[in-house]
């Protein structure tokens, strides 16, 4: 894999010395090349496509594009904002999808005719999120966010993209979470912080709804405690054979104090394997930036990801109910219930110990 300016073909760059920038990009495909468009942070998005061969390539509804067997083709697309530190990971995916070269160019130094084809019919997308506040007690001030994303992919022509998993399990683990909550506020015993259960829109967007809220945030940030964030919590992901399990990522990042509390509820009370193998930030999968919590984690507010890993039917049509295990969902919500317990009712704030880079 390697980069050039299309309008400098001659020239070659190092990854590190790319600048972030908007870009559009050129990708020629090997033959029965399957590849999948990502965004600045790792994730899969849809992309506006414009054929730059009237044949030879061939869009997927999934955003995943195949290229024909017979014939030969160019594909560009536009993806949006990337960071110099995930161009690396970018090019590294799609170097296993087969991808033999990607070129990029300034948005600037193309021709304008093509510009407007590309970003012409470009729509405006409109997304809610839905805040449930549950007001404490003597430290109500203060609060702990609990948030998963309820949008997913959608409908594409007659094709309908379920996201039983990809989130429906962690709205509905957030929405049984806040009525365990309730329950306890009307038995006058309620939370002493407050608690926000957050359902956000626009994730498989780009994060958008988090991070909507992270720049115009209803309640100060300086006084949000934690963020725990679910994303894909009921299915069995592909390199585990056991449920009982869970991977967390972001626990250690920025308070150690989190880690250990998270640590100790599992001990206590749920005994689930915690599994920190995506806990990296140099984690070629870059999950720790691809998720809603990333966005509360940025502005220094510790945060776990609780994520059961990627399955067969992942961004999918076949992500479908039948296939949700519903006594893994239960067991993690309780861990994240206990875990938002503990930070709420504990006489001292957790301590930010680190920061984000």
């Amino acid at each position: 894999m390697y980069l050039k300016e299309l309008s400098n073909s001659s020239s070659t760059y190092e990854l590190d010395s790319i600048q972030s920038l908007h870009i559009a990009t050129v990708l020629r495909l090997k033959e029965g090349a399957t590849i999948e468009l990502f965004n600045g942070e790792g994730l899969t998005c849809e992309a506006n496509i414009l054929l730059a061969s009237k044949r030879g390539v061939q869009i997927k509804l999934n955003s995943k594009i195949t290229k024909s067997e017979k014939s030969k083709g160019t594909l560009i697309g536009v993806l949006p904002y990337i960071k110099k530190e995930n161009l690396f990971f970018m090019t590294q995916k799609l170097t296993e999808m087969g991808i033999s070269e990607l070129i990029f160019f300034k948005p600037e130094n193309l021709d304008q005719s093509l510009v407007k084809k590309i970003f012409g019919n470009k729509k405006k997308i409109k997304g809610e999120n839905v805040l449930g506040y549950i007001e404490g007690t003597d430290l109500k001030d203060e609060l702990i966010i609990i948030t998963a994303h309820y949008d997913h992919l959608g409908k594409h022509d007659s094709l309908i993209f379920n996201g039983a998993d990809d989130d429906g399990s962690g709205t509905v683990a957030a929405m049984e979470i806040a009525e365990a909550f309730m329950l306890a506020k009307k038995a006058g015993n309620g939370p002493r912080r407050s608690i926000l259960i957050m359902p956000v829109s626009g994730e498989e967007k780009g994060l958008l709804g988090s991070k909507y809220y992270a720049e115009n945030p209803i309640y100060p940030l300086e006084s949000t405690v934690a963020n725990l964030n679910i994303d894909m919590i009921g299915r069995i992901g592909d390199f585990k054979d056991n449920p009982n399990y869970v991977y967390l990522i972001g626990s250690d990042m920025l308070s150690t104090d989190l880690h250990d509390i998270s640590e100790k509820v599992n001990k206590q009370h749920i005994g689930l394997e915690l599994d920190y193998t995506f806990n990296k930030e140099d984690d070629p999968n870059r999950y720790y930036y691809r998720s809603d919590h990333y966005n509360f984690a940025k502005n220094n507010i510790p945060v776990i990801f609780y994520f059961n890993g990627l399955h067969e039917d992942y961004h999918k049509t076949t992500d479908t109910i039948e296939k949700i295990n519903f006594q893994k969902i239960e067991t993690i919500a309780r861990l994240v219930f206990l875990t938002a317990w503990e930070l709420a009712n504990r006489d001292k704030r957790i301590v930010v110990d680190k920061k984000e880079n």
